[in-house]
C-alpha cells in the first residue's frame, strides 16, 4: 500500500468563540473487500475504520468509517475555540495502524 499520509487544514489564528472549520484528507486506498485483483481473488478489507479529533485533550468530533467511504476520506467540520491550544487527530486502520498529526491554533 501507498504510504498513508494525513493532511489538515485549519486557521493559525482565531479569536475567542470563534467557529473554525477543519478539514481533513487523508491518503488511504479504502478497499472495500468486495473487489478481485487481475487473478481472480478477492482483494482483502482495508479501510481506515475510525476518526476522532481533540482539542487540548477534550473530544471535538469523531466518527466510525465504513467500507463505502472512498478511497483518500476526507472530513469536515467545526469547533468552536475559546482558547489557545492543539487538535490532535487520529485515523485507525482494520490491521491496527494509527496514523495521528496535530495542529496548533492561537486564540487572541
Amino acid at each position: 500500500m501507498a504510504k498513508v499520509k494525513p493532511r489538515v487544514k485549519l486557521p493559525k489564528k482565531a479569536e475567542k468563540g470563534e467557529i473554525v472549520t477543519i478539514k481533513t484528507l487523508i491518503s488511504h486506498p479504502m478497499e472495500s473487500g468486495q473487489r478481485k485483483d487481475k487473478s481472480g481473488n478477492v482483494i482483502p478489507r482495508q479501510i481506515i475504520n475510525s476518526f476522532k479529533c481533540e482539542f487540548n485533550g477534550k473530544p471535538v468530533f469523531a466518527c466510525d468509517m465504513d467500507p463505502a467511504i472512498s478511497a483518500n476520506p476526507y472530513l469536515e467540520f467545526t469547533a468552536k475555540v475559546e482558547e489557545s491550544g492543539t487538535f490532535a487527530f487520529t485515523w485507525v486502520d482494520d490491521d491496527g495502524s494509527v496514523y495521528t498529526t496535530e495542529e496548533k491554533i492561537t486564540v487572541e
